[in-house]
């Protein structure tokens, strides 16, 4: 029997790039974003067998919407066996007075909310189903360590990623259940095009910076995901070699 992964934030980008690794893989994957145009393109452009791939339209910010995904997901395919934790927004940009009050909150409630909900869900799954356990991955950042300049809505909710890693790691113990969090650093998407160009750096200079591509963050996840559940990657960073963040600021 195939092994079942939902991955969040499935139509562009990172997410998009592990969803079709996963099918390719041979895994069941639930495909989840808030456009289902988008993420039947995916599967259409995955070439994979569509009895493997659901697409699910969900605001992972909303807990009953997330928990009905998860009932659909478990009702095609038995079981989840993994949850890549990846949809986010990068959120407005500015000091901390500068940020609109509804830019901060739409930042919280997909980038934490989403990740706190999602990852409840899949707990219970995983808790509850037998043989028990999973694993859950949650796409942290470079963020979730050290700040770029005027990024306060980002870098909040990503320092909070890395404590809900800790705490599902902790919890998961008992019911097999291994969370792990992958840092990714510059990679090569239509979000980095800006990198490329020039960045604020934390003396005030803007300078481009390099970018890696996608097909090593890929790789890095398909890694993680085919451990057993006995062995856990707790954090992996994935950056470009040269990018400020060892030393940044």
């Amino acid at each position: 029997m195939a092994s079942t992964a939902i991955v969040t934030g499935a139509s562009q980008g990172i997410g998009r790039a592990c969803a079709m690794a996963l099918l390719d893989a041979g895994w069941n994957t639930v495909l989840v974003s808030r456009s289902r145009d988008k993420l039947e393109q995916v599967i259409a452009d995955s070439g994979c067998k569509n009895s493997a791939a659901m697409a699910a339209v969900c605001d992972v910010g909303d807990a009953a919407a997330v928990q009905s995904m998860f009932d659909e997901a478990t009702e095609r395919f038995g079981r989840v066996d993994l949850l890549f934790n990846n949809a986010g927004i990068s959120g407005p940009a500015g000091t901390i007075d500068e940020i609109p009050l509804d830019g901060w909150e739409q930042t919280v409630n997909i980038n934490l909310k989403g990740m706190f909900n999602c990852a409840r869900s899949a707990f219970s799954v995983m808790k509850g189903q037998q043989p028990q356990g999973g694993r859950i991955i949650n796409n942290g950042s470079i963020a979730a360590h050290s700040p770029r300049p005027k990024t306060v809505p980002y870098t909040i909710t990503k320092h909070a990623v890395t404590g809900l890693t800790k705490c599902l790691s902790l919890d998961g113990r008992e019911y097999n259940i291994a969370c792990s969090q992958i840092d990714i650093g510059n990679v090569r998407t239509e979000m980095s095009i800006p990198m490329t160009k020039g960045m604020l750096q934390a003396n005030g200079d803007r300078r481009p910076e390099p970018v890696f591509e996608l097909s090593h963050v890929t790789d890095a996840l398909m890694y993680m995901a085919a451990l057993p559940l006995d062995v856990n990657v707790q954090f992996m960073t994935v950056m470009a070699t040269g990018m400020p963040f060892i030393g940044r600021g």
